[in-house]
């Protein structure tokens, strides 16, 4: 990948293409090829749900999660949001209280993210309590696939904690940014280079995924079908990753994405700074896999099945299932 940075003149000009409201931040984005294997996750597909009432707490019920009898998810951290109130976490079924879409946690698992059952985002403790609006969708824009964006009072910019999302509006996708504060007032984030070049497009982008990292996150663009990469703490403005769609990264900054090969959606894995040096996970699959999420160590992915959820080291070996219920795998902390 290290062919493919640009680095930029100066920090200031690189600044101008990710900073709102005073604050430095990130991106990401993708969703799936062709739409095969793709779920209710995806921005541009995303129904509202009805709206839900809301207890003041969702404690776990402490039995299995509705959806399949099969789990092996205790302990491993892997959580499954399934477009319902009903969240599968360390084995046991968990009511959030209200629906839960797109499914994201905080670098230390301690706090969620989600697009709650009238499309607006908001975070909530793990067992669904002290729920907190973050911001309401405006009306006609259906947003998705919020990840966590953390800058440590070290950072060169700043103390903060982002939340990163996708906007559809049915005209154009866009990457948003909010602070993960009640009442915060989403911005547009701009990936396009700040010096004029046009080679890296501000729409089409969507399904951000940062791993809470400061600095880099990956995301993809519809409209070309490319992973993307952005990085202010490296001083590069991005670039092309690989051809593939629905992105997610770990903290060292390698990357997990979805592509179509011969007419089935495989997991691919590639290692930051290597570009074009890409594992198929899933070489042979008869089956579309989507939706991959990988462990803050870079160990282990997990991935939706059409009959569940699965994961394999990083490294290759025979995919695992783990669970049937089918919906959005996410890692907590």
């Amino acid at each position: 990948m290290s062919d493919r940075i640009r680095m930029r003149r100066s920090a200031a000009a690189l600044l101008v293409a990710a900073v709102t409201t005073g604050s430095t931040l990130l991106l990401t984005a993708c969703d799936p090829e062709g739409g095969s294997g793709g779920s209710a996750t995806t921005a541009a597909a995303a129904p509202k749900s009805p709206a839900a009432s809301e207890p003041a707490g969702g404690a776990s019920s402490g039995a299995p999660a509705k959806g399949g009898t099969l789990n092996k998810t205790a302990g491993t951290k892997l959580t499954v949001s399934t477009n319902s109130a009903t969240v599968l976490m360390d084995g046991k079924s968990v009511d959030f209280g209200t629906v839960v879409r797109d499914l994201a946690w905080s670098p230390d698992g301690k706090h969620a993210a989600f697009i709650d059952g009238d499309g607006n985002l908001q975070t909530a403790d793990p067992d669904g309590t002290h729920k907190t609006l973050i911001a309401k969708a405006p009306s006609g824009v259906t947003w998705s696939h919020p990840t966590w964006q953390v800058y440590g009072p070290n950072e060169p910019h700043g103390a903060g904690t982002f939340l990163l999302f996708t906007a559809d509006d049915k005209k154009s996708l866009r990457l948003m940014a909010a602070e993960a504060k009640a009442g915060a007032k989403p911005d547009a984030l701009h990936v396009g280079d700040s010096e004029g070049v046009t080679e890296i497009p501000d729409t089409g982008n969507q399904w951000p995924n940062s791993a809470g990292k400061a600095g880099w996150t990956v995301y993809a663009n519809k409209t070309d079908g490319q992973v993307y990469f952005h990085d202010v703490v490296s001083r590069t403005n991005g670039g092309v990753i690989a051809k593939g769609s629905q992105p997610a990264t770990d903290e060292a900054g390698d990357v997990v994405f979805v592509r179509s090969v011969d007419g089935h959606s495989h997991i691919f894995t590639e290692a930051r700074g290597e570009q074009g040096k890409e594992h198929d996970l899933t070489p042979g699959a008869t089956v579309d896999y989507t939706e991959p999420v990988i462990t803050r160590d870079g160990k282990t992915v997990a991935f939706r099945g059409p009959d569940g959820i699965y994961t394999v080291p990083t490294k290759g070996g025979k995919p695992d299932k783990v669970t049937d219920t089918v919906g959005l795998p996410a890692y907590r902390g």
